[in-house]
């Protein structure tokens, strides 16, 4: 259990935290939540002991064991991915360590035999001869296949080190669990697994997520960062996302009582102040008016983007047909895979590609985006069609010291500032931040640019290769608000269940193997895709080579 009491935390003037009282206790999950900037990390971070506070306490319960998921994902490179698992759990490590060090020894004395005992039993008993094992279940649950168990964290990519560093944290069932962003990095299989485990797991986990099906899956309570308070609801996500809307209206109803009643508080008092026979009833008025705290009501800190998609002209009825396009494969053992897809897209379409190919998915929109020429095949876009392409990376848009104004009238018509500017002002660029130069914008700020230029385009196809990534709550819900509302055809690619689920009316998932088209094609919602037996069947049939099947 982990008791927070009276904390408090500032930078110069800004109060990060105030007072904060909680307390985390085992069998339940908190989620984390607030705005970028809100101090969701520096949160855990003091929880770990990594962060000084100013004022308070956190005191952790004697003996209990915490774990938190590491984010240098350097700091192992010479250790194998399962001894870098197995370090999870300091104790029973050091332990194993020593054990392997005095049984080395080539002059083994009668003291290290009593030694060796000790350490025997030390060993069993932190369940030392299961640790392989259950490093090696993390390790697959999460996406890395047994070949990969013994090499090098050096020799792994940036995805499997970051899967390896979140089988660490989980190893050997500590009491507390605190996780930042554990989904990062993870396909939909793998976090439906983390998921699975975290539901399951006995002990307190405090997890801080952008990923609002994650959240609303493993979260008992919510805890809300907001004006330096910290806010503790029963509840998922959804049930902290209505109860705040709720509070929120009736916060602006009483500022809007407040108001109505300080306005007839005023016209009262200048109407009869001068009057001897009212000026009693006047000056008692205005004690009540300056007791009237308007400044008081605070709704939220958040900000809202707002996102919206308007089609300069309705879409034909012949949009996209793709034909044997090569695509490549990521593949394990280094080899050079690729396979030819076949599809046509059609004008109501919003189709979600899913899928442990992800190489495959960006080189499909590179080549419809024409960024780059496929090796093999063709595509052809109806005469009625105009696409904008949102891209993985977006870091080449922004090597220009160009204001963030300039940059957007590149890609406008209309070159006037106001009319620019109000496109900034929806993506949160308002007053001197739309002045800010390009090369200096965060990962979120970028992407919020990048969909400014998408909403300038008028474009009636829009392609995103993962648009999610580095937005906070508040624009993830913006943008997905925005794309179920887009009359257009859309294709997409996301990690996020929640976002695919709710604007996806059609699944594709690119294959190897030799499925007709190379593709599984089913018009349907992404919930009942995972489902169907039939669509399990074909995924199995496709990843024969593979021990483990992923989404």
């Amino acid at each position: 259990m982990i008791t927070v009491t009276e904390l408090s935390l500032s930078f110069g003037e800004r109060i990060l935290f105030k007072d904060v009282n909680l307390k985390f206790t085992p069998g339940n999950c908190y989620g984390v939540i607030g705005a970028n900037g809100a101090g969701k990390s520096t949160f855990l971070n003091i929880l770990s002991g990594e962060t000084e506070h100013d004022k308070g306490d956190v005191s952790v319960s004697t003996g209990e064991r915490m774990a938190v998921l590491r984010q240098d994902h350097f700091a192992f490179e010479k250790y194998s991915a399962m001894e870098t698992a197995i370090m999870g759990y300091g104790k029973l490590y050091a332990v194993q360590k020593e054990r392997e060090a005095i049984y080395a020894k080539e002059d083994f004395t009668e003291a290290d035999g009593m030694k060796a005992s000790e350490l025997e039993a030390d060993f069993a008993e932190l369940g030392g001869w299961e640790a392989e094992s259950q490093a090696g279940q993390l390790l697959s649950g999460l996406g890395l296949d047994e070949e990969d168990h013994g090499k090098l964290m050096a020799d792994l990519d940036e995805s499997k080190k970051v899967r390896v560093l979140l089988a660490q944290a989980l190893f050997g069932n500590p009491d507390l669990l605190l996780l930042d962003e554990p989904t990062n990095g993870l396909d939909l299989e793998s976090i439906t697994w983390l998921e699975e485990f975290l539901i399951n797991f006995p002990n307190t986990v405090i997890v801080v997520s952008h990923d609002r099906h994650f959240l609303n899956a493993v979260c008992t309570h919510i805890c809300d960062i907001d004006f330096g308070r910290i806010s503790l609801y029963s509840g998922n996500y959804d049930f902290w996302y209505q109860m705040s809307q709720m509070l929120q209206r009736q916060a602006k109803d009483q500022q809007k009582k407040n108001e109505d009643k300080a306005r007839e508080l005023k016209e009262f008092i200048q109407r009869f102040a001068s009057n001897a026979a009212k000026s009693r009833q006047a000056t008692s008025r205005k004690k009540v008016l300056e007791k009237l705290d308007l400044d008081n009501v605070v709704v939220t800190s958040r900000r809202f983007p707002f996102v919206g998609f308007k089609p300069e002209r309705e879409i034909g009825n012949n949009v996209l047909r793709i034909e044997k396009l090569r695509v490549e494969l990521e593949n394990p053992g280094g080899e050079a895979l690729s396979q030819e897809i076949t599809f046509t897209v059609n004008k109501n379409d919003k189709i979600a590609l899913v899928g442990a190919e992800h190489l495959a998915k960006t080189s499909l929109f590179d080549a419809l985006a024409g960024v780059s020429k496929p090796a093999l095949g063709d595509y052809y876009w109806g005469q009625t069609t105009a696409f904008s392409y949102f891209p993985k990376e977006n870091s080449s848009f922004f090597n220009s010291d160009l204001s963030i104004t300039d940059w957007l009238k590149q890609y406008s018509a209309d070159q006037d500032d106001t009319y620019v500017r109000s496109f900034l002002g929806r993506m949160l660029f308002s007053g001197d931040e739309a002045l800010k130069p390009v090369n200096v914008l965060s990962g979120g700020e970028k992407v919020r640019c990048m969909l400014a230029k998408m909403m300038l385009s008028g474009a009636n196809v829009l392609i995103l290769d993962e648009p999610t990534n580095h937005l906070d709550l508040e624009a993830i819900t913006a943008l997905n608000d925005g794309l179920i509302a887009f009359p257009g055809v859309l294709l997409f690619n996301s990690h996020d269940h929640e976002f695919v689920g709710s604007v996806a009316n059609r699944i594709i998932e690119i294959v190897p193997g030799n499925i007709p088209g190379g593709i599984i094609d089913r018009m349907m919602p992404f919930d009942e895709y995972l489902a169907d037996e039939q669509v399990k069947g074909l995924r199995a049939e496709a990843y024969h080579h593979v021990e483990r099947l992923r989404i």
